[in-house]
């Protein structure tokens, strides 16, 4: 029997790549956007993680159609580049609120049709800002620390109901991402952080944009999906950040954080 599997974020990016690789091997994929999207292999849904009902209905349908949920993955998100200091009510409610709370929001609306069904999996999309605090895009770390540490306890917590749980951890790839970065007006005309924001920037998107495909990403979390007993944590990311990912849990924080200044110019 196919898999059922629910990916939000499916329109483009790391979304679109996995929607489309676990279809052309069989699955039964539902992919969620917040605009009207026909695709032969994909069932499209609206849903927009700001809008708790619009979660509730995309999922309701698949159970309507299908009967069951046999995969979650969270992967619709959002970055916002600025300042901590500078951030407005808006940008940083917008940046926890679709990347932190709109995984919640999906996992609580899931978990009851999987305690149901006697199981499923949840995979979560995380990334090497969630291991480390990323200057300039602190509050989309920020956003990853929680999902970190939230999938983390969901993975305790669901176990004994047959509910496997694991996270993604991806650097730098060439996705949309980038483009769609929101920027924080007031830090580019700040006389404080202007400068330091701009050249720290100029390296941030020339790293995404020479960054892995989105396929690599797909083949792992299709890897996932296919283990009998998959890891809490996978990091998928060029060897450069992976050493960075291994420094961070056997260095000093305080070298940590000289490298990070010393890495992205601030």
């Amino acid at each position: 029997m196919s898999k059922v599997v629910f990916i939000s974020g499916a329109s483009s990016g790391f979304g679109k790549a996995i929607a489309e690789l676990l279809a052309s091997k069989g699955y039964i994929v539902y992919g969620t956007s917040r605009k009207s999207i026909t695709h032969s292999q994909i069932h499209f849904l609206y849903m927009d993680l700001q809008e708790r009902e619009s979660v509730r209905k995309a999922i309701g349908r698949v159970v309507e159609e299908q009967g069951r949920i046999d995969v979650v993955i969270n992967n619709a998100g959002m970055g916002i580049g600025g300042s901590l200091e500078l951030a407005t009510d808006e940008e940083i409610d917008i940046q926890m609120g679709t990347n932190f709370r709109g995984c919640v929001s999906v996992c609580q609306d899931v978990l009851p049709v999987m305690r149901k069904q006697g199981g499923g999996q949840i995979i979560n999309l995380s990334s090497i800002g969630g291991i480390m605090g990323l200057p300039y895009q602190g509050y989309y770390s920020a956003s990853k620390f929680a999902i970190e540490g939230f999938t983390e306890a969901l993975a305790a917590e669901v176990r004994g109901f047959g509910i496997k749980v694991s996270m993604v951890e991806p650097g730098d790839f060439a996705t949309n991402f980038t483009a769609r970065r929101k920027i924080s007006e007031a830090t580019q005309k700040s006389a404080a952080y202007g400068d330091s924001f701009a050249r720290s920037l100029s390296l941030i998107e020339k790293e995404e944009n020479g960054g892995l495909k989105p396929e690599k990403l797909a083949k792992t979390v299709e890897k996932i999906i296919r283990s009998r007993h998959p890891r809490l944590r996978y990091v998928v990311a060029n060897l450069e950040q992976k050493l960075s990912v291994l420094l961070k849990r056997i260095i000093p924080s305080n070298w940590m954080v000289s490298i990070l200044r010393n890495y992205y110019k601030v």
